[in-house]
């Protein structure tokens, strides 16, 4: 028998607080999931950005519980080790704490280990607290907060001035002593994020962030090349995939139209010689014509 592979828990993720920098990624369906498993991706987060790089949706906003519960579904059947979480959709945690804790208990019921909320306003953090009341572990993310767009006045850095950067100071805070196990910064100056990572007890997950952060995440159809949308100035694009697919499809349907796909060799299937195609087509053409074609 193989070594059973450890899976990674909530505390592992914790413990990993200045000790070891966490990898995250997004990933929405069952054959990425088992990519970023074998990679050796710590936590796989189910983002509502599928919404934009996989269901064609203008933005976040319009992702929904199925929609998220369908994914969450797919990715989880193909994880063994990292740690699943979900993003909870817009509308399904602004509203109340019972059918909060339903909805988050519905990513747990798909597979997801954890959930993620947006903000951390006075509401967020009561909201952290009543999940963790019910067991359900909580990642928290402050900064650019996609689902917030609209207040923010656009997709923006955060915490530029001296009251944001207080605001973002004691929303983190407030956040880490709520309960949160991780927490999410997302397009705040590296400088703010370097000092909240040093001073709240939970590891910083950084998306534009700076290099301070426990550790990073990235959207993955950004990181290989796949969304031909708005790429960020913090994404680093591993791979161009988008392009090699493009080349590869452009390739098989030349060899379609000219005739080269499929070879009558290795990609045909064959009846057994000459002689047995003869009987073949002597049986076919022995037999009685059906009388109601005629």
């Amino acid at each position: 028998m193989g070594e059973r592979i450890k899976r990674i828990t909530v505390p592992a993720i914790r413990a990993m607080k200045g000790s070891s920098r966490i990898a995250m990624l997004t990933g929405y369906d069952y054959p990425t999931a088992k990519a970023l498993d074998a990679a050796g991706t710590d936590i796989i987060l189910v983002g509502d950005s599928l919404g934009m790089v996989v269901l064609g949706y203008p933005d976040t906003l319009s992702v929904t519980m199925d929609d998220m519960l369908h994914h969450t579904r797919a990715v989880a059947r193909g994880v063994e080790r990292s740690l699943v979480v979900g993003d909870m959709p817009w509308l399904s945690y602004h509203v109340s704490h019972e059918e909060t804790i339903l909805n988050a208990g519905a990513f747990i019921r798909a597979g997801a280990q954890a959930v993620k909320i947006e903000g951390g306003k006075p509401a967020r953090i009561a909201t952290v607290a009543a999940l963790r009341d019910a067991e359900i572990p909580v990642m928290g993310h402050v900064g650019l907060t996609p689902q917030s767009f609209h207040a923010l006045g656009g997709f923006r850095l955060q915490g530029k001035g001296s009251d944001e950067a207080k605001r973002l100071i004691d929303e983190a805070t407030a956040l880490s002593e709520a309960g949160c196990f991780a927490l999410v910064l997302e397009c705040v100056p590296a400088e703010l994020a370097a000092f909240i990572t040093e001073r709240i007890a939970i590891p910083t997950i950084g998306i534009g962030a700076g290099p301070a952060c426990d550790g990073q995440v990235l959207v993955l159809h950004d990181l290989l090349g796949l969304y031909d949308g708005h790429t960020p100035k913090f994404v680093r694009q591993y791979a161009h995939l988008r392009v090699e697919m493009e080349k590869a499809i452009r390739g098989y349907i030349d060899d379609v139209r000219e005739g080269k796909f499929p070879d009558v060799g290795s990609e045909s299937f064959h009846v057994g010689g000459d002689e047995e195609l003869k009987r073949l087509y002597a049986t076919v053409l022995e037999s009685p014509a059906d009388p109601s074609k005629e």
